[in-house]
């Protein structure tokens, strides 16, 4: 009995070691895993923070889809050269204009997501012109990523100074008295001009008749000369014919009174609740962008428009400065995308 006792005890301690042995090689072998993972992740990083680390390398093309010397060009230039010295690297500025910014965007979209090519978006590039074009080759959301809300601008409602529309009330009993006779040029369909002229239709129940442009000069001349009634026209063009006599303004499309204008009372203001029309400029870059990367053209687009120079002349084109980072900007997107979308469904406008 000794003896076999004796061999039991032998057995399981054989036993016993070789569950250890098996237990040590499973946690051994768990644990390289573990290891190789923990420094694959590692690597990842690694990669990750270099490749940040080391954008940019080389000069940055910022694309206006618009023609030199629009606002949206000036926004651009005003800021390329204090982010390039920013960056380390010089931003430059090409215009590639078409189809109300159409081509310009379009081009970007499709451009390597690297962080050495951005567009100068608008309301109408990168929220409304899918409500008016059907083909412009681009998904305003999906292809793109949000770096930086640069500015809003108020529009100013302008007619001839020798209009027989004296008050906003005037042109407003107008409207509704002549159903379609009424007309208010615009840049094109898409633009601040014209989103402003259906949000009013919209929201007094009138009626009027829009005639497009192929640029906001032809329409203020027409305006200017009697061939037309009323133009929504970009606060700072606005304010140069106001003070010189040459229009007559009879409100604002903001929610508050634009700079050097006080006597301009905003529509929303004058009986027109929810009225609010703000263009806006931004930056964008491809989709698949690093995510660092973004955050360094926003870091570095906030540090610009953080400067005291800037922001004066900034004042001086009309443009309310922004803080909007990634997040933000793409959220307030969303919702100007949303939100003209019904004002345009609303109006019956489709695609073509």
């Amino acid at each position: 009995m000794t003896c076999l006792r004796h061999a039991d005890q032998i057995i399981i301690k054989v036993v016993e070691h070789h569950m250890s042995v098996k237990e040590f090689r499973a946690s051994r072998r768990a644990a390289m895993r573990t290891a190789a993972a923990v420094a694959v992740a590692m690597l990842g990083l690694s990669a990750t923070a270099s490749a940040a680390d080391a954008w940019p390398s080389k000069p940055i093309r910022y694309v206006v889809p618009f023609g030199a010397g629009g606002l949206a060009d000036s926004v651009a230039r005003l800021i390329a050269q204090p982010l390039g010295d920013w960056l380390g690297q010089p931003v430059v500025v090409e215009n590639r204009a078409g189809v109300s910014g159409v081509v310009g965007t379009q081009m970007v979209a499709k451009s390597p997501a690297d962080g050495y090519t951005l567009v100068g978006g608008t309301i109408t590039t990168h929220a409304v012109i899918p409500y008016f074009n059907k083909s412009i080759g681009y998904d305003v959301v999906k292809d793109f990523k949000p770096v930086h809300m640069l500015g809003t601008v108020t529009n100013v409602l302008v007619v001839n100074v020798d209009s027989p529309y004296k008050t906003f009330p005037d042109l407003l009993n107008a409207l509704r008295a002549k159903p379609d006779e009424l007309t208010f040029g615009t840049a094109g369909p898409g633009t601040s001009q014209h989103l402003a002229g259906e949000l009013l239709q919209s929201l007094t129940n009138t009626r009027m008749r829009q005639i497009p442009y192929k640029g906001g000069t032809q329409a203020m001349t027409d305006l200017i000369g009697g061939q037309i009634d009323m133009i929504f026209e970009t606060s700072t063009v606005a304010k140069t014919l106001i003070d010189s006599q040459r229009v007559r303004a009879l409100g604002s499309t903001g929610p508050d009174p634009v700079e050097g204008l006080p006597d301009v009372l905003p529509l929303a203001q004058q009986g027109i609740e929810g009225f609010d029309v703000r263009s806006w400029q931004g930056v964008f870059a491809p989709a698949g962008t690093p995510d660092e990367v973004v955050k360094k053209l926003a870091d570095g687009i906030d540090a610009v428009l953080k400067m005291p120079e800037i922001r004066t002349r900034m004042a001086t084109l009309g443009i309310v400065p922004s803080d909007m980072g990634p997040a933000e900007f793409a959220q307030y997107q969303a919702q100007e995308i949303e939100r003209w979308g019904k004002v345009i469904s609303s109006a019956g406008i489709e695609a073509q």
